[in-house]
C-alpha cells in the first residue's frame, strides 16, 4: 500500500471516532421501527384470534399461555422502548461542554446506546419465543372442535361424557366407560357442562 492510502485510512479511523454515536443511533431507528411493527402486529393479532384459541384451552394450558402472552408483549413493549431510547437518547436539560466533556459524553452515550440496542435485540428474541411457546400450547392442548362434555345426573347415577346428541326425546352422550349411552329425558334430573371427565 502506498503512503497516500496509508494516510486516507488513518483518516478514516479518525473520523470514526466522531461519527460513531450517530451510526448508532440510525441502527437504533432501524430496531425501533421494527420492534414497534413487530409488537403491534402481535397485539392485533393476540387481540383478534387469541381469545377464541384460549377459551377451548383447559384451565391450566390458558393460564399458561395467558401469562406467556403477557410476558411476551411485556418483553416486546420494553424492547421497542429501549430503541427509543437508544435512537433518540434521554432528555437531557442542556449541553454546555468543552471539547473534552463532550468527548467523554459521546463515548458514555455510545456505551449505553450500545448497551439498550443488546438489551432491546435480547427483548425482541424473547418475546418471539414466548408467542411460539404460547402459540404451541394452545396449538397442543386444544380439543377439537365440536366436543362438549357434560356431566348427567340420572335417577340411577351419573354419567359423563361427550354430548353427542339432544333431541326432544332422549340425549346421547359419549362415555369413556360406557361408550354411547342414549338417555331419555324423563330420567334426567339434571346436565351441566364438565370441564374434564375421568
Amino acid at each position: 500500500m502506498s503512503t497516500r492510502s496509508d494516510r486516507r485510512w488513518a483518516e478514516l479511523a479518525r473520523e470514526l471516532e466522531f461519527t460513531r454515536l450517530p451510526e448508532l443511533r440510525r441502527q437504533a431507528e432501524g430496531w425501533r421501527t421494527g420492534l414497534t411493527g413487530l409488537t403491534a402486529l402481535l397485539a392485533v393479532l393476540v387481540l383478534l384470534k387469541g381469545r377464541d384459541n384460549l377459551a377451548d384451552l383447559p384451565d391450566t394450558a390458558r393460564a399458561i399461555a395467558t401469562g406467556l402472552l403477557v410476558t411476551a408483549f411485556v418483553l416486546l413493549t420494553t424492547g421497542s422502548l429501549l430503541a427509543v431510547r437508544a435512537a433518540h437518547g434521554a432528555p437531557e436539560r442542556e449541553i454546555l461542554m468543552g471539547g473534552q466533556a463532550l468527548r467523554r459524553w459521546t463515548e458514555q452515550e455510545a456505551a449505553r446506546v450500545t448497551r439498550a440496542l443488546a438489551w432491546a435485540s435480547l427483548c425482541c428474541v424473547l418475546g418471539v419465543i414466548l408467542v411460539v411457546g404460547a402459540l404451541v400450547v394452545a396449538w397442543v392442548t386444544t380439543r377439537a372442535p365440536g366436543t362438549h362434555e357434560v356431566m348427567v345426573r340420572t335417577d340411577t347415577g351419573v354419567v359423563c361424557g361427550e354430548l353427542v346428541l339432544a333431541d326432544r326425546h332422549y340425549v346421547e352422550i359419549s362415555s369413556r366407560t360406557s361408550g354411547k349411552v342414549s338417555l331419555p329425558w324423563t330420567s334426567i334430573v339434571s346436565m351441566a357442562p364438565a370441564k374434564m371427565c375421568s
